[in-house]
């Protein structure tokens, strides 16, 4: 089929730093904003940012996979990456300034199948694995803004 791509974005009402805190951090934060859509997630090794190796189920278009990703940082504080250790699937996240806030974006990149299932894949999976993003993305921003609240530091 050939290589897929999603890819969501929005603002987020908390500062960067704040952001990438929880998007980093996936023992104490990153599981709690997650879409019901995400399973068992678990920690198999560190905790926060590179080095970080986690696992969870997916469930998305009536299917449900198993992940194990090993986190890096190709740009710390900004960038942020998820890969597969079993797919070629690769999740970024990127955290930027915005006024205020900041600009998040989730992006993912698979080899797709070939055949008629890598036909159907092309065609649902994005606008699928998109509307889940653009979940996870609206509760982030909750969380993030919880976690930036007056009277809290910015990080902890």
């Amino acid at each position: 089929m050939g290589t897929l791509h999603v890819r969501a974005e929005r603002s987020i009402e908390a500062p960067p730093g704040v952001v990438y805190e929880c998007l980093a951090d996936m023992d104490q934060h990153h599981p709690r904003f997650l879409p019901e859509a995400f399973s068992d997630f678990t920690v198999e090794s560190g905790g926060v940012g590179e080095g970080t190796v986690i696992g969870y189920r997916l469930t998305a278009g009536g299917r449900t996979r198993s992940y194990r990703m090993a986190i890096s940082e190709p740009e710390p504080g900004r960038v942020l990456r998820e890969s597969d250790t079993g797919s070629s699937l690769v999740t970024t996240f990127t955290v930027d300034p915005q006024g205020a806030g900041s600009r998040v974006a989730i992006e993912t990149t698979w080899q797709g199948a070939g055949g008629v299932g890598g036909f159907f894949e092309g065609l649902f999976a994005p606008r699928v694995i998109r509307r889940l993003y653009l979940d996870e993305l609206d509760r982030l921003d909750a969380y993030a803004r919880g976690r930036a609240a007056p009277g809290r530091p910015e990080s902890s």
